[in-house]
């Protein structure tokens, strides 16, 4: 495939750090962060009366995950941004699909949020079909990370398991980790899906140390299906006290399905867990 109508087909929408990573800044404060895909019922339904409540459980970092026409939930970048940071939050990033074509608007909507990161959320299959097609995908997160910082951002990678499975006798993930700029593109490891893989984040972290400045902190059930945090059977323990390790930054809770309770009460036990049990 060539270059060019390889980058026109669309992304569905650093060495280890010596200092302490934002959530562990405070021994007072411990903060937590939450994607807004897990509500994302109730924030098409209602964003201002979702935004309320989730500040009212206690989170303090949000990320979106509704990108549309240059608006965040309906909201132009610069109001939604101010409706999260008038309820005491902030809003620390995005998942936004991207293209060569689209890339200057995204990524300015993305400025405009105030955002410090703008996450790539997951990649077509075409874009992990081949060795070429990863040198390829690599070659674009480095330019759409150039982009990034050109506005004050960087760019970050979202896996799910497709991206942990052999190409070409290569591992996806391994080939997007080794020909991208650390300064440039960053990963957020979601730790159920690497889990649900058969892979170790805590190798992968000793591997590649400093380039996971995101997380998804999501639980697996025993059937590996998604669970509240505390109800499932990942060990977050190791993987948290690794967090300086992994680089990371900024840690956001995700449920994709909440089967077990609502979407709300799923968000509150959540934080809960973590605040007594892992933070």
């Amino acid at each position: 495939m060539k270059r060019r109508s390889f980058i026109k087909t669309t992304i569905a929408g650093t060495t280890a750090v010596a200092v302490m990573p934002s959530f562990a800044c405070s021994s007072e404060v411990k903060k937590t962060g939450l994607i807004l895909y897990t509500l994302r019922d109730d924030m098409r339904k209602n964003p201002e009366a979702s935004l309320d409540r989730i500040a009212e459980i206690g989170y303090n970092w949000l990320e979106a995950a509704s990108y549309d026409g240059g608006k965040f939930y309906g909201r132009k970048p610069a109001d939604f941004r101010k409706m999260v940071e008038s309820r005491g939050m902030q809003l620390i990033s995005s998942h936004n699909g991207l293209n060569e074509d689209n890339l200057d608007e995204v990524v300015g909507a993305a400025a405009e949020a105030g955002l410090q990161y703008l996450v790539i959320p997951s990649l077509p299959n075409n874009w992990i079909s081949s060795g070429d097609a990863l040198k390829q995908t690599a070659d674009f997160m480095n330019m759409a990370g150039e982009k990034c910082r050109e506005n004050g951002m960087k760019l970050g990678f979202h896996n799910h398991t497709a991206e942990f499975e052999p190409v070409e006798g290569q591992i996806p993930y391994d080939v997007f980790l080794k020909n991208t700029d650390p300064g440039l593109v960053t990963f957020q490891l979601d730790l159920a899906w690497i889990t649900k893989s058969g892979n170790d984040p805590l190798e992968y972290f000793e591997k590649y140390p400093g380039r996971f400045e995101l997380w998804h902190v999501k639980d697996l059930s025993e059937d590996k299906e998604d669970a509240t945090l505390g109800e499932g059977t990942i060990n977050f323990k190791p993987i948290f006290a690794k967090a300086v390790t992994a680089g990371m930054e900024y840690f956001f809770v995700e449920q994709d399905n909440c089967r077990t309770h609502t979407p709300f009460e799923s968000i509150e036990i959540s934080r809960n867990y973590l605040l007594e049990n892992i933070l």
